[in-house]
Parts: C-alpha cells; structure tokens; sequence
C-alpha cells in the first residue's frame, strides 16, 4: 500500500505548523511536501542580525491569552525559550501629546471615563460620559465599521487618538475600513447581547481583575533567540520536504487527488498528492481556487492588503532610551514644528524585552498603513533617516545607528473589512464541498501567531480525514 501524499502550499507559520500537525495525524509513512514561493520559509517570522544580535523584524511576539502559540512551543520542546516582555508602559502620541496607553479599554474603546480622562479633551469625555444616554445600538446581525460607531456613539476622539493607533498597530489598517465583527468580537458580542451601549459593551468584555495577591499573567510572549526558531523547529520535526522557490501555478483535481502545477511557466513540473493545504495570503489562494472552488475564490478577491516596512535599528551602547516599551502614533499626529510623522509605532525593544537589553541598543520603527504605499517607495536609506527624525523629535534621541535593517512586508497584512466574518464563512463553507482540500492563514480568523496556528491545525485535520478515509 503506498503511503499517503499530502501538499501544504505556503512555508509561513501556518503552512509549517499544518505540515506539522499532518505528520501527527497521517503518521511516519506520509509523504508531505511544503512548496514555498519564496527563498526561505516562515513568511512573517523572519529573525535577522541586526548590530550583532538576532532581531526579530517581522511578528515579533505571540499573544499569551490565546493557548495555541504557548502550547505549541511547549509541544516542540522551545519552553525554555519563551520569555515575556519587561512590564515597561507603553505610550501613544495623540492630540499632539505623548501619553500613556489607559487601562481598563478594549483596543482603545474605554470601560469608563475615568480610563481615558488622561487621553481626551473636555469635550471628548463629555462625549463618552453622555453615550451610554444615546438609543440604544442595535446591530441586528450586522457588521459596521470601526470607526463609523465609534464616531457616531463618542465623536471623534476616541477613534482618532485610542483606537485608531491600536488597530493601525495591529492589521496596519485605519477604521473608517475596518469591521467591528472580525476585529473586536467580544464588542460585538456585548452588543447582540442586548448590552445597548459601547462603553457598557466594553466594560462587561474587560478580563475581571486578579484577585489580590495574584499577578495577572503575561499579555505577550516571544522567543529568547527570535521567531524563525519556532520556524526552523516546526520544519525538522514535521520531517516534511521543504521546496522553496518554487511558486504553484495552478491547482488541478485529479480522480481522488491532486495535481500541483509548479515552477515557471516555460518549464513546469508536477506534483501528484492526495490532499492540499492552501496557507497562501488571499490573492495567491484567490488564483488557486479560480477552477477548483470559484465562489471561495471570488469572495478572497475582496480581501484588501496593506504594506508596510520595518526598520530595526542598533543604537550605539550607552543610548538613553524613554523608559517605555514603544510608543503608537495616531494618523496625522505631527512634530511641534509642524512636520508629519513618517512612522505609525516604534518599539524601543531594548526595554520591553530584558533578553534584548544591554548593547547595542534596539530600536524599531514601524512604517504604513492600509492605502500608504507611497510612504514605501522611498528607498532604504532614506526611510531609516525618516525614521531616525521621527525617534529624534519624539525622544531627543539622535545617536547614529552602528546598524539598521530595512525590511518591507509588501501586502503583508489582510484587512478585516465589513462583513469579513461572513465572507471567510462562505469561502471554508464552499472549500469544505471539495473533498481533500483545506485553506488556513491569516485571512482568516486573526492576523496573529495564534489564530493562524488555530487555522492550520483545523486544515491539518480535515485533509487527514480525507486521505485517511481513502486509505481505509
């Protein structure tokens, strides 16, 4: 009996973590094969040197209160890699005002106007004070964008100074775009509840606080010598064959199978398997399901991207860092002599990280959000001295780095529209009618390490029933 043959399309963190639930379920004997466009695996993990020390310069943590990542490290044996950031504050510059991120909100929607009475104007607080007297919300199962609620039920401010940075931080989007279901569901789950108002929604969604005496734990979690360690783990024990390079031009049934069509055009070669795993963003699954699911296909069409750009930067030993974690920059925020900030976040590692402490100093700025791509057709240079301008006006730090690394994510982050949670469920709805085939990914369900394992492991799962029934 020949052993099964199984395709993950796509090397990222979700194409290797499915290889490596497929070995766990189809066994030793199964053939799988991970082909990768790109030179190298792991996607948006990627660990670089930068002044003599690995630096991650794309995800550069996990979120704890999510078990998947956690226990996935635990799983590969990584546990005494995992470390946990310092507890430095972290700050936001908003109304043209470096401040201190408030307890007690919910990615910027506030529980209380005693959270955000630091953040907002008079006329702001009086705004959030008055809405829970508004009518009542009624979504009636429909989504809305962020943004447009926000300024509806609080007027502008708490978007534009809380919310705004939180979520550009997070999907590199702004949210006049962005869908109140996919990216904040506790809210909207409040909401359908009955709850009638955001600031009550938020404080019912709030983690109830630790007990006294009980240290709440860790929000994020990272790897002591960087991402691409889970990357490289994830590869050797899933002991699938790692093809990189090579792009997959078309995906074809074939009897109870598959046939990938890779390499380039003038000279392709095949691959014959028993089941596939798509873990590409939405326009490379887009054109794979073309033939083979064309209503999932349409629906990943209307997924938008945004591109961005790292720049890590090593600051010479003995540079004064604020005493903060990072800072976000609200859109629009500009410096006292009027001039606009290029980057959108910058993470002073160094402090929120102790295993990155000591020399040389790290420092990264974070650069574009959704519909800013001509921020990113600078050239290298010139988007370390932009960003080297904005540290200097936001910190007075104007050290001459011994070291910087420009690397830019083009259409890296999808964007959860209006209606995003309805059109994933209608593209794994139509997936889920051909047999052997399953998406993951970032497109999905979260944008995070967590969420795109949850996706690889319930793909992992559906192929391996497919070709183990074929089996029996």
């Amino acid at each position: 009996m020949s052993a099964v043959r199984v395709a993950v399309v796509g090397g990222g963190i979700s194409g290797l973590a499915a290889a490596h639930r497929l070995r766990h379920l189809l066994g030793p004997d199964a053939e799988l094969t991970v082909v990768e466009q790109a030179d190298r695996p792991g996607g948006k993990l990627r660990t670089v040197e930068v002044g003599g020390r690995p630096y991650d310069v794309g995800a550069e943590a996990f979120l704890r209160r999510r078990p998947e990542a956690a226990d996935l490290v635990a799983e590969l044996g990584l546990a005494d890699q995992l470390v946990h950031p310092t507890g430095a504050p972290s700050g936001i510059q908003a109304g043209g005002a470096l401040r201190a991120i408030p307890g007690r909100t919910l990615m910027g929607v506030p529980a209380s106007v005693e959270a955000v009475r630091d953040v907002l104007s008079p006329e702001g607080l009086r705004r959030v004070a008055g809405e829970p007297s508004l009518p009542p919300i009624r979504l009636d199962g429909a989504d809305v964008a962020v943004g447009a609620l926000l300024t509806e039920r609080f007027g502008p401010e708490v978007d534009a100074r809380l919310v705004g940075p939180l979520l550009g931080g997070v999907y590199a989007g702004r949210t006049g775009h962005l869908g109140l279901r996919a990216t904040m569901p506790q809210l909207a789950e409040a909401l359908d509840s009955g709850v009638g108002s955001l600031l009550a929604a938020a404080a019912t969604s709030m983690p109830a606080p630790p007990r006294p005496g009980v240290t709440r734990p860790p929000v994020f979690g990272t790897l002591r010598d960087g991402l691409s360690t889970l990357v490289t783990r994830l590869a050797e024990v899933s002991g699938a064959r790692v093809r990189l390079g090579l792009p997959v031009r078309r995906l074809l049934r074939r009897g109870r199978g598959w046939r990938l069509e890779i390499g380039s055009a003038a000279a392709p070669a095949h691959l014959d398997v028993d089941g596939v795993v798509l873990a590409v963003p939405a326009p490379a699954a887009r054109k794979l399901l073309a033939d083979v699911a064309p209503a999932a296909s349409r629906r990943l069409g209307e997924v938008e991207l945004a591109s961005m750009a790292v720049v890590a930067l090593a600051l010479p030993p003995g540079t004064a860092l604020p005493d903060r974690s990072g800072v976000l920059l609200a859109e629009g925020e500009r410096a006292p002599d009027g001039t606009p900030f290029t980057a959108k976040a910058f993470t002073f590692s160094s402090r929120k990280w102790a295993h990155l402490g000591g020399d040389p100093v790290l420092v990264r700025g974070s650069v574009g959000r959704h519909g800013e791509a001509h921020l990113l057709r600078r050239d290298d240079d010139e988007l370390v001295a932009a960003v080297r301008a904005d540290l200097a006006r936001l910190t007075g730090v104007t050290a001459a780095p011994v070291d910087a690394v420009v690397t830019r994510w083009g259409g890296g982050l999808p964007q959860y529209g209006v209606g995003h949670v309805d059109l994933v469920r209608e593209v794994e709805d139509e997936v889920a009618r051909v047999p052997g085939l399953a998406v993951a990914g970032a497109a999905l369900h979260g944008v995070g390490i967590p969420a795109c394992i949850a996706t690889a492991g319930a793909a992992a799962a559906r192929v391996a029933a497919h070709v183990l029934g074929g089996v029996r």
